[in-house]
């Protein structure tokens, strides 16, 4: 046939659309399965391959799934607040709406042109005030149930961006969004109790089916330790608490270290001796992020308090305090112990400050560095210089020590999260409004209800502030407002919220778009059940998909949703790499466009492609030689139509590759191997190949196993051949039976090296088996006494002969 992709293409594009093939409806009779892939930024360049590659993934599932019998919710909408839209908007002199509304006709297109089978009936953005009143809602929920705060805090601030950056948008020391290196500011900041679901996040882990790496990364993020919070006195006067899981080597602290930041350093102030050095250190400290100070910091900077001392608990002996950059005023206590002997940061930081190290666990000198935990526990150490606790195993006087410490009222078991609050403000005006209202009689007031949403001004200047006060705060007729309590004069919070927040209830909406009552009714959240299936990126994990699973517990705990839980699987990609194997970037010159991917060689081929280009976790480069591969697969699809014979059963001689090809297309599509899927299909295609005929049912079987990758060609073909549309018929069912060999071929090896391959019946015995095998290679066995033989089974069969 005379194959016009382009108009084969829009032909079934149309056809999908008009017939509304992909809807779903909630309540259908239908077994439901929820397939979802994170909903896109519309940036302003479009599309991009990395994009095509997770699309066309879920869109493969989909289509098999809705072929099973399933009622498959794969809906589509938009990620349209936050940073992005509003930096390409005021650079391109348009109001964010604007262009958040030409990116998402530009992105729908594309999308439409590739074929994807998204339900586009359900399809929002969180631009969308009917939309973002929900999440207005929600937040006032949080607020109404002490899970929302105002506090003044050190937080991340990007100079570029004019904003405030959560820890996770933070990463790396450098702003997510610019890569700007991100310095610390005091603001005050709206807070989510996001640390008081710090064992839920995790225990909620086990009724999950994510994948191991994404769990893992949450775990890591999430940074529970066990351990012990101890008390510890000034001298003269006051005290502070340090929190330690080496309890064990209490009787080895030399000093205490303090944050710059934190609250004990300003109560301390009256009393040092040395104000301005100690001012200096704090105000350089204030110019560098968390990640410098934690993760990236390799120096051993610090400042001695003089004229104030700490109490060692244990033994009541007297030892310095220091301010050190690496204690954060943020993460438990602000405050920690320091012993040089076992910790090897300690080690590093004494040694730079010629102060003492005292060894108290046996088994190693630590002259030359530490003798940490990892080193010591369970290898049998005992404890040195340790009062009466001198002689025990580490892991005796761990339990000896707490009792003891416990016993004194000045220590407690407890647990630590490296998990802090989350930052909810945005100092942008391109964001959910936050719908709070300060007085001066009455606080802080949450807007009435019934008043959602609370609408974005209409406004042409909308650039960030140079005092880092959001853009709305210029607005003083859209500030200025009435108490929803009093009725008296009052001003709105002009911060808006983080373009995580519409993005951490989305999938919820996805299940009940429409519903004007409220953000998604129970029924239909109990229909669908959970998001069965969700594919996002790696770097979310730690981001939006945490986010996303705090505000679902939240909801669950105050009865909104039914789940705990109400994503069940996630998996994630990898990226699409240039052709040098480095990340795309327009100034490498390393971008593929899809489009003129589509324009050239089809959808088809770009899909196929992308499915074909290697293990689909994995980052993978782009090779145009292995597209034309593709392409030529298809061709080869199209040429075998012209060895149809009728006949409507399988030809016996490929009945097995068929149900082999069968199982493992559909395994492949659930179990994320989409390379191997496709090149079970092109193994089929060649089988097919190497025969005079095929009958019409042989054809129109690889047609329906290649129809979820390529779907406009198969169903083209499959028309021509007088069947129904493929998108409206069934999966086919493999045989069991046929998938299994009759025969074997084993290999035989003398010293190690094949020499001979025999073809045995499934059910032959060991020594027939040896004595064919025997007289294969006899020749090689002559003048040989044979040592050994190696038999495993159905295998291969090894003879050791000297």
């Amino acid at each position: 046939m005379d194959y016009n992709h382009n108009e084969i293409e829009k032909k079934w594009q149309n056809y999908w659309d008009e017939n509304e093939t992909f809807k779903s409806n909630t309540g259908d009779k239908k077994d439901p399965y929820y397939i979802l892939v994170e909903f896109p930024y519309p940036s302003g360049s479009g599309l991009h391959v990395g994009h095509v590659r997770s699309y066309t993934a879920q869109d493969a599932l989909a289509r098999m799934k809705r072929m099973q019998g399933y009622n498959v919710l794969y809906p589509m909408g938009w990620d349209a607040f936050g940073a992005p839209a509003e930096q390409y908007a005021i650079k391109n002199h348009i109001h964010p709406k604007d262009a958040v509304k030409e990116n998402i006709k530009t992105f729908k297109g594309q999308m439409k042109n590739l074929g994807f089978s998204f339900d586009w009936s359900r399809e929002f953005s969180t631009t969308d005030p009917d939309y973002y009143k929900w999440t207005q809602w929600q937040f006032l929920q949080f607020y109404k149930h002490n899970m929302a705060y105002k506090d003044t805090i050190p937080v991340n601030w990007c100079p570029t961006c004019k904003s405030v950056l959560s820890n996770e948008d933070a990463a790396g020391g450098v702003c997510e969004r610019c890569g700007t290196t991100v310095v610390q500011k005091e603001k005050s900041q709206w807070m989510l109790r996001m640390s008081d679901y710090a064992e839920d996040l995790l225990t909620g882990l086990d009724d999950t089916n994510f994948a191991d790496r994404v769990k893992l990364g949450q775990i890591n993020w999430i940074g529970k330790s066990t351990g012990v919070e101890l008390d510890v006195n000034i001298v003269d006067g006051g005290k502070f608490s340090i929190f330690t899981t080496c309890i064990e080597t209490v009787y080895g602290i030399t000093f205490f270290v303090i944050a710059p930041d934190g609250k004990l350093i300003k109560e301390l102030m009256p009393r040092i001796k040395n104000k301005e050095e100690v001012n200096k250190y704090i105000e350089e400290t204030a110019k560098k992020s968390n990640m410098d100070r934690t993760e990236l910091n390799k120096g051993k900077t610090g400042c001695k308090l003089e004229g104030v001392m700490a109490i060692n608990p244990i033994n009541g002996k007297e030892v310095p305090i220091f301010l050190g950059d690496f204690v954060l005023g943020d993460y438990g206590t602000g405050c920690v112990m320091a012993v040089p002997s076992h910790d090897q940061r300690d080690y590093e930081y004494a040694q730079e400050h010629n102060l003492e190290m005292l060894q108290v666990i046996d088994g190693r000198d630590t002259n030359t560095c530490a003798f940490e935990k990892q080193d010591y526990l369970n290898k049998g150490c005992k404890l040195i210089n340790s009062e009466e606790f001198t002689g025990m195993t580490v892991e005796n006087a761990k339990e000896a020590i707490t009792t003891k410490l416990e016993n004194e009222g000045i220590a407690r078991r407890v647990n630590n999260y490296k998990m802090r609050d989350w930052v909810f403000s945005r100092q942008r005006f391109w964001g959910e409004p936050i719908p709070m209202v300060y007085c001066e009689k009455c606080g802080w007031q949450p807007l009435k209800e019934e008043d959602l949403p609370l609408l974005l001004p209409d406004v042409a200047e909308y650039e960030p502030t140079e005092n880092g006060e959001s853009p709305l705060a210029n607005i003083e007729n859209w500030v200025n407002t009435t108490c929803p309590h009093c009725g008296g004069k009052a001003k709105r919070e002009t911060d808006t919220m983080p373009n995580w927040a519409g993005s951490s209830w989305y999938f919820l909406r996805f299940m009940d778009p429409h519903n004007d009552k409220e953000f998604a009714s129970m029924d239909a959240m109990k229909y669908w059940n959970r998001v069965d299936w969700y594919n996002g990126g790696m770097e979310h994990t730690a981001r939006h998909l945490l986010y996303a699973r705090f505000w679902v517990q939240f909801l669950y705990n105050i009865g909104l949703v039914p789940k705990k839980e109400m994503i069940w699987t996630r998996v994630s990609h990898g990226m699409v790499l240039g052709s040098n194997n480095e990340k795309m970037s327009k100034s490498k010159g390393n971008v593929i466009n899809p489009d003129d991917i589509i324009d050239e060689y089809g959808a088809d081929t770009l899909r196929l492609y992308e499915m074909f280009m290697g293990d689909y976790t994995g980052d993978a480069p782009w090779s145009t030689d292995s597209l034309k591969g593709c392409k030529r697969f298809i061709d080869k699809v199209i040429r075998l139509k012209d060895k149809i014979i009728d006949g409507n059963n399988y030809s016996k001689d490929l009945e097995s590759i068929i149900n082999k090809t069968i199982k493992k297309v559909q395994n492949d599509l659930t179990t994320m191997a989409y390379n191997t899927a496709v090149s079970a299909l092109m193994i089929l295609a060649n089988n097919y190949d190497d025969k005079d005929n095929i009958t019409k049912e042989d054809y129109h079987l690889l047609l329906t196993l290649l129809n979820p990758i390529a779907p406009h060609i198969t169903e083209e073909l499959n028309e021509e051949l007088g069947y129904s549309p493929i998108c409206t018929s069934t999966w086919p069912i493999y045989d069991e039976s046929k998938t299994i060999d009759s025969t074997l071929k084993i290999p035989v090896q003398i010293n190690g090296k094949v020499k001979a391959v025999i073809d045995i019946s499934l059910n032959t015995d060991e020594q027939t088996i040896k004595e064919l095998a025997k007289k294969e290679v006899s020749n090689f066995l002559k003048d040989k006494t044979i040592i050994k033989e190696i038999y495993v089974k159905n295998k291969i069969y090894n003879i050791v002969v000297k």
